[in-house]
C-alpha cells in the first residue's frame, strides 16, 4: 500500500529523518519546524510498520500542550490517508492498513503511562518534563518492543535535557544535532534583528541561538546553583557527628513527598540528601528515614500536617509522632518569603552532589508562573514537578530558623481535611 503524507521535509531535517541511530536528540530554536519533522517521523514509522499491533507516542510537558502544539499537525498529515480513524477526546489516530496507532501524551503525571508498550516516541520540550520520567517510565516501555525515542526542545539552563544533550553528543548511538537560527537560514535576519530588541540578550541566546548557558526566565534558584557550583559548594557533604540533622518535610495528599536532610554547622547549612516518592504512605518514608546510617533528631513539618482527618480523627503530624518521630510544624507562611529566606542563605548551602542532586534539579527549574496572554510573569510559581521539592527546601529553611516545640493537641490547628 502507497500513502502519500503530501510532506515535503525542511533540508535541516533531513539529516534526522534519516537517521540510523536508535536515539536520537534535536535542539532546535524556536519556529524551527522541529514537531513537524518529529510528527511526521512517527507517521512515516507508523505506517512502515510491520508488527504486531504497532504503538507509538509523542509526549509533550502536559496533555493541554500535546493538543495545542502537536494535535492539529498529526490529523492534518493523516487527513489524506483513506480509513485513517481519529479519536478527540484520546488525542490519537489509528492507521487502517497495519492497525497502528499514534497517540499525544502529557507527562504532568508520567506516572499515568506506566504499563503502556511503545515501538517510538517522541518527548518535546524534554526540560519542562520530569527527569524522572525517561528512565522510569518511557525507557522501559520501549524494551520489550526495542522501539526508538527522540527527544526535542529548546534549551532552558543546564536540567535534564541539556545532560542528554552532551551524553548524546559522545555516544556514536546517539543521532544528535543543534539548529540554531544564526546558520539554519529559516528565519529571516530582519525578524531576528527585531527578536533581539524585544528580547533580553540572555532570553535570544536561549531561544534563538540553543544556549544552555542562559538562565531560565523566572526561575528563582538557577543563578544561586550556578553560583554554588562555581564555588564547589556542589560536592561531597559529610555528616557532621557534633551537629544534629533536620528533616524538613512537604507532605502530599495523593501526590509526591519530597524530604530534605540537613545540618546547620556554624554559620553553614550543609544539605546532606534528599528523597521524594509518591503514591507511598506514610510508612514508607519512615522506613526510609530509620534505613539512615544516622539519626534524625528533629522533623520540620508544614502547616497543614496538623489537620485532622474525618475519616480518622488524626492527623499526618499524629502517625508521626505514633512513630516516633520527634516533630516541629513550621507556621505557615508566604511562598515569597520562604523564598526569600532561602536565597539570602544560599552563599552558605553547602550540598551533597550524589545524594542531594533529585533535589538540586527541582530547586534549578522551580520558577515563577509565565503569563502568556500578557507575556510576564506571575507572582505566583509555577506548580508542576519541582514544587514539592522546592516547598519541602522552603519549609526547612524557615523551620531551621524558628523552630519551636510542638504544641499540645488542643493547640493545634483545627482545620479538618477528607
Amino acid at each position: 500500500m502507497k500513502i502519500n503524507l503530501h510532506f515535503k521535509a525542511r533540508a535541516q531535517f533531513l539529516p534526522y529523518l534519516q537517521r540510523k541511530q536508535r536515539w536520537a536528540c534535536v535542539v532546535a530554536h524556536r519556529r524551527a519546524g522541529k514537531t513537524v519533522a518529529c510528527i511526521m517521523d512517527l507517521i512515516a514509522a507508523a505506517a512502515r510498520h510491520q508488527g504486531r499491533e504497532p504503538r507509538f507516542g509523542y509526549v509533550a510537558p502536559t496533555f493541554a500542550q500535546a493538543k495545542d502544539v502537536a494535535w492539529s499537525y498529526l490529523k492534518e498529515y493523516t487527513a489524506d490517508i483513506p480509513g485513517v480513524e481519529k479519536s478527540e477526546s484520546e488525542l490519537a489516530v489509528t492507521l487502517p492498513h497495519n492497525g497502528a496507532r499514534i497517540r499525544l501524551y502529557g507527562a504532568e503525571n508520567s506516572n499515568r503511562l506506566r504499563g503502556i508498550y511503545l515501538d517510538g516516541v517522541i518527548i518535546d520540550e524534554a526540560g519542562d518534563i520530569d527527569p524522572r520520567a525517561w528512565p522510569e517510565v518511557i525507557r522501559p516501555a520501549l524494551s520489550d518492543r526495542r522501539g526508538w525515542a527522540t527527544f526535542i526542545g529548546t534549551p532552558k539552563g543546564r536540567n535534564g535535557f541539556f545532560k542528554i544533550f552532551t551524553d548524546a553528543q559522545a555516544d556514536e548511538n546517539w543521532f544528535c544535532q543543534r539548529l540554531k537560527a544564526s546558520t539554519t537560514g529559516l528565519i529571516d535576519a530582519e525578524e531576528l534583528q527585531d527578536a533581539r530588541r524585544a528580547m533580553t540578550p540572555e532570553q535570544y541566546r536561549q531561544e534563538y541561538e540553543c544556549s544552555f548557558d542562559a538562565s531560565l526566565l523566572g526561575t528563582y534558584f538557577a543563578t544561586d546553583i550556578e553560583q554554588a557550583e562555581t564555588e564547589s559548594r556542589v560536592c561531597r557533604v559529610a555528616h557532621d557527628r557534633s551537629a544534629d540533622v533536620l528533616a524538613s518535610w512537604d507532605l502530599g495528599i495523593g501526590d509526591a513527598t519530597a524530604i530534605w536532610l540537613f545540618q546547620l554547622v556554624g554559620q553553614e547549612w550543609h544539605w546532606l540528601g534528599y528523597y521524594e516518592n509518591a503514591g507511598k504512605g506514610l510508612d514508607h518514608y519512615v522506613d526510609w528515614i530509620r534505613s539512615l546510617p544516622h539519626p534524625v533528631h528533629r522533623h520540620l513539618l508544614p502547616h497543614d500536617a496538623a489537620a485532622r482527618e474525618l475519616q480518622t480523627g488524626k492527623s499526618r503530624l499524629d502517625f508521626l509522632q505514633g512513630r516516633g518521630l520527634t516533630c516541629d510544624i513550621v507556621p505557615r507562611h508566604g511562598v515569597d518569603d520562604g523564598i526569600n529566606a532561602a536565597r539570602l542563605r544560599f552563599n552558605r548551602m553547602w550540598f551533597d552532589a550524589d545524594n542531594c542532586g533529585r533535589g538540586l534539579e527541582c530547586l534549578r527549574m522551580y520558577r515563577a508562573e509565565f503569563d502568556h496572554r500578557h507575556m510576564v510573569l506571575k507572582t505566583k510559581p509555577l506548580h508542576d514537578w519541582t514544587s514539592h521539592g522546592a516547598d519541602a527546601f522552603r519549609i526547612g529553611v524557615i523551620g531551621a530558623d524558628d523552630r519551636k516545640s510542638v504544641p499540645h493537641d488542643h493547640e493545634l490547628e483545627t482545620d479538618w481535611v477528607v
